[in-house]
Order: C-alpha cells, then sequence, then structure tokens
C-alpha cells in the first residue's frame, strides 16, 4: 500500500491501564502550529481524505468492516470508493478532526467532545480496539496531500494528537459500558438503591 506508519495501531488492549489521554499535554506549541498550519492544507480535500482513510481502512483491515452494517458485504473496493454512506461517514470523522484541531488551545473543549465521541461509538457498538487504524489511515491518506510539507516531526505531531483523542474516546466508551451496565442492573443490586424493607 506504500504507507508503512507505526505508533498508533499497536497500543494496550481496551481496558489494560494506559495513559493515551496524557499525552496531549505533551503536545508542544510546536506541534501545535505545525497540524493546525498542515489542517489549512487538508482541509482543501476534505472529501476525498475520508474516502482514501475508510477505503485503506478495509483494505488493511477488513474486520471493521463489521461494525458497519451498510459495508459489511461489500467486498468491491470500487464500489466503496464511490459510496455516498461512506464518502458521508468520512465527512462526519474529518469533521471531528477539524473540531479537534480547532479546539487544540482548548483542551477542556476537546476532552469533552472525544468523550462524547467515546460514549456515541458505545452506542454505535463500534469497540475501542478499531480506533487507533483510523489515526494511522489519516496519516497515510495526508502525506500525498501534504507533499514536500509532511516531515517525520509533523508525523509525530499527528500521532501525538490521535493517541490523545483515542484515549479520551476509549475512556468516553467505557464510561458509557459502565453506564449500560449500573442501569441494566436490577434494583437490589445497584449500589444507588439500598433495600429499606426490613
Amino acid at each position: 500500500m506504500g504507507c508503512a506508519i507505526s505508533g498508533l495501531a499497536a497500543k494496550p488492549e481496551f481496558g489494560e491501564k494506559n495513559t493515551e489521554a496524557a499525552t496531549a499535554a505533551h503536545l508542544s506549541e510546536d506541534q501545535i502550529q505545525m497540524i493546525k498550519e498542515s489542517w489549512k492544507v487538508i482541509r482543501d480535500d476534505i472529501a476525498k481524505v475520508g474516502i482514501i482513510m475508510f477505503v485503506r481502512l478495509f483494505e488493511t483491515h477488513p474486520e471493521c468492516k463489521d461494525v458497519f452494517f451498510l459495508f459489511r458485504d461489500v467486498e468491491d473496493l470500487e464500489r466503496l470508493r464511490t459510496s455516498r454512506e461512506l464518502r458521508a461517514h468520512g465527512l462526519r470523522v474529518m469533521s471531528f478532526i477539524e473540531k479537534s484541531v480547532a479546539r487544540l488551545d482548548q483542551l477542556e473543549r476537546l476532552e469533552a467532545l472525544a468523550l462524547e465521541l467515546g460514549k456515541s461509538h458505545y452506542r454505535y457498538n463500534a469497540p475501542p480496539k478499531y480506533y487507533s487504524y483510523v489515526g494511522a489511515e489519516f496519516i497515510c491518506a495526508v502525506q500525498p496531500i501534504l507533499k514536500e510539507r509532511w516531515t517525520a516531526e509533523l508525523e509525530e505531531a499527528w500521532k501525538t494528537l490521535f493517541l490523545y483523542v483515542t484515549g479520551l474516546m476509549k475512556q468516553g466508551y467505557q464510561e458509557e459500558s459502565n453506564r449500560h451496565r449500573h442501569l441494566a442492573a436490577s434494583p437490589k443490586e445497584r449500589p444507588d438503591k439500598k433495600n429499606t424493607a426490613l
């Protein structure tokens, strides 16, 4: 495929102790500026990047298609490239990335955004094991667009951002999972419901 990237997809399994969310504190001002400057170029091809990103995701990790009801049985990658549904989903993901970039100077807003996205992914039954793949495919998709602007430093900045965001998404997923488990517990098993009948 031409894009050999490491550092995003090989993360601790969900539920293991990880410190991905802490990596945002390690985004330097220079890295934030690099991300913002590169985004100005990337956003001109936002739909193209979204499609490339997901077609590559399904090529490199076909098991990810199981999460997407509409694409589960599609084997023809050319059909995926022209799919209106895939384009729409790619644009939603790119919109999230755009919002993330815009909130790099407001980490509490970025944190709330990513936590909420993780919670919604629980409701869509999209497990955390796939989150890091999207960042890796995004990086592969934008390299040809950025051409000579692409550097090892810029790649490291984007990786750091994706590690941060996916760490928060995993946290949001876990919070939503815990909430649903709590709601499903019978009243006498719930810690907030005390048995008062004596």
